[in-house]
């Protein structure tokens, strides 16, 4: 997930992220493509189904009107929503019964996600279950005015969650229609913002899913339900509990970078000390691309290597801190921090030079400034026992960004206005049911997360060691204990859901 503050912008995936990836599914999965639905005809002539070479799915593209809201003329401009399907293991036959498992897709093209969740194609084949990944409106190819999308405020006011979820309602609906399968249950699926969606889906749209596992979804993230400083001391605390000396180094490079960038030939210095490829001309620039590399980190803080934002070892945040430890204490600090970010940008070792100051986007992130300029408004800030630099927030000032930006002024209590938030654990024991929330302590985003279960049907996973939708990757042999036993109560409880399901349908 993108960070919304005054803080440095961190690029996501995401978070993103999401989001979020490639997290290397395992085994090897074939892929029917389905027929297109009648009301898809035209549109299958005009783009026909295309298949990813690496994944296992089929591309369609769906028309998803632009306004849900309102009877304007405008509100029935048609874009094409891209959305995947992987029908291999899906039950055969004219009339379908089996689960239909949908990912409320992120912030970024759809493909990455799906990419990065091979825990939904490693249980399809218990469940029978068919999978579709919908891609979440103006972002991948998803654009409803194509390469004019970002042009304006005019455009972009119809970036927002409600039209998100009321897309993929939409989408279901037509699919269980044309596929014949409207006995099929539908479970929601989502990571980090797609977590978020999931779990809203389920609380606006019971009607539609019968749960939702909601993995890393920062729900609480607002207003004032978790203290501001939560996720950034979330972070700190990951790097303290690896090495005390680790975090000091951290914490006290911030000063010496200003120090040293502010001095006669210190941007020449920290262009070499950073190896940066082209002669560096902020000194905010270094600051950002170390700040993402920790951030980031931590939030991946996997017990298997990976490749999710950027391919890392297991257990990145130890491996940064033993690179830090491993200096003599009389050494540069800023060769120690740069030595260690260097782990999340070039552990490949691919790198002769690093482009510091020209950060690419390359899973199309971008939409993120609008949303969280206008409704997904989480403020942050770093208090002064975090490793960063101290920093309050203000929303008149963040308003008067975004105003300068695209002139529009954030709502920054839309959120809990719409889906509530405050005093969760009493509203939703009164009406919610069948939604998992998954966190892990080592993800700086689970201290917005809901971390104790609501009722009997809305659980709460919390594993101490997890990281940023661990649970969503694709099972290795490596995987520790505690992660399978998360998984298998996961499926356990969806198995649940779906019994009921069928119970009550023969009732």
């Amino acid at each position: 997930m993108a960070l919304a503050s005054r803080l440095p912008p961190l690029i996501l995936l995401l978070l993103l992220l999401f989001l979020f990836l490639t997290l290397g599914i395992s085994g090897v999965h074939s892929s029917t493509t389905l027929s297109p639905s009648a009301a898809m005809q035209s549109l299958a002539q005009k783009r026909k189904p295309a298949m990813d070479s690496e994944l296992p799915f089929t591309a369609h593209f769906f028309p998803q009107q632009l306004d849900h809201f309102t009877f304007r003329p405008k509100a029935y401009h048609v874009f094409y929503q891209k959305y995947l399907i992987n029908s291999t293991y899906w039950d055969q036959g004219p009339v379908h019964t089996a689960p239909i498992f949908v990912y409320t897709g992120n912030e970024g093209n759809i493909e990455w996600f799906a990419a990065n969740t091979g825990f939904m194609l490693d249980i399809a084949p218990k469940f029978k279950a068919l999978l579709v990944f919908i891609e979440h409106r103006f972002y991948g190819e998803s654009m409803p005015f194509g390469n004019d999308s970002y042009e304006s405020a005019e455009e972009l006011g119809y970036l927002t969650s409600t039209q998100a979820l009321a897309d993929y309602a939409i989408l279901i609906r037509s699919l269980k229609k044309n596929l014949s399968a409207e006995a099929s249950p539908v479970v929601v699926f989502g990571g980090s913002y797609g977590g978020m969606l999931a779990a809203w889906f389920r609380l606006k749209y019971p009607h539609i899913t019968i749960g939702a596992l909601a993995s890393s979804a920062p729900i609480l993230q607002f207003d004032h339900i978790v203290p501001w400083s939560s996720f950034y001391d979330g972070v700190s605390q990951d790097f303290k509990d690896e090495s005390i000396n680790c975090f000091e180094v951290i914490k006290d490079s911030w000063d010496e970078l200003m120090v040293v960038g502010a001095k006669k030939g210190g941007m020449l210095e920290l262009t070499k000390t950073f190896r940066a490829c082209k002669k560096l001309q902020s000194v905010y620039s270094v600051r950002d691309w170390l700040w993402t590399a920790f951030v980031y980190t931590a939030m991946i803080d996997y017990p298997t290597p990976a490749n999710f934002l950027m391919p890392l070892p297991a257990y990145p945040v130890k491996e940064m801190c033993r690179i830090i430890d491993g200096f003599p204490a009389g050494e540069d600090i800023l060769i120690k921090v740069f030595s260690a970010a260097s782990l999340y940008y070039n552990y490949s070792s691919t790198n002769s030079c690093f482009d510091i100051e020209n950060g690419s986007d390359p899973h199309g992130l971008h939409g993120w400034d609008w949303q969280a300029c206008t409704e997904m408004v989480m403020p942050m800030t770093s208090s002064n026992e975090s490793m960063f630099p101290p920093s309050t927030y203000d929303y008149k000032e963040f308003g008067d960004q975004c105003m300068t930006k695209y002139e529009v002024r954030p709502r920054p209590h839309w959120i809990t206005t719409e889906y509530g938030g405050n005093k969760i654990e009493l509203v939703l024991k009164r009406f919610g049911s069948n939604i998992i929330f998954s966190n892990g302590m080592r993800d700086p985003w689970s201290r917005g997360g809901v971390l104790k279960n609501i009722s009997s049907s809305i659980i709460a996973l919390v594993t101490p060691l997890g990281a940023h939708h661990l649970d969503f990757r694709a099972a290795t042999k490596d995987d520790p204990k505690w992660l399978k036993e998360q998984r298998e109560t996961e499926v356990k409880i969806i198995q649940g859901w779906i019994d009921q399901y069928y119970e009550d349908l023969r009732k």
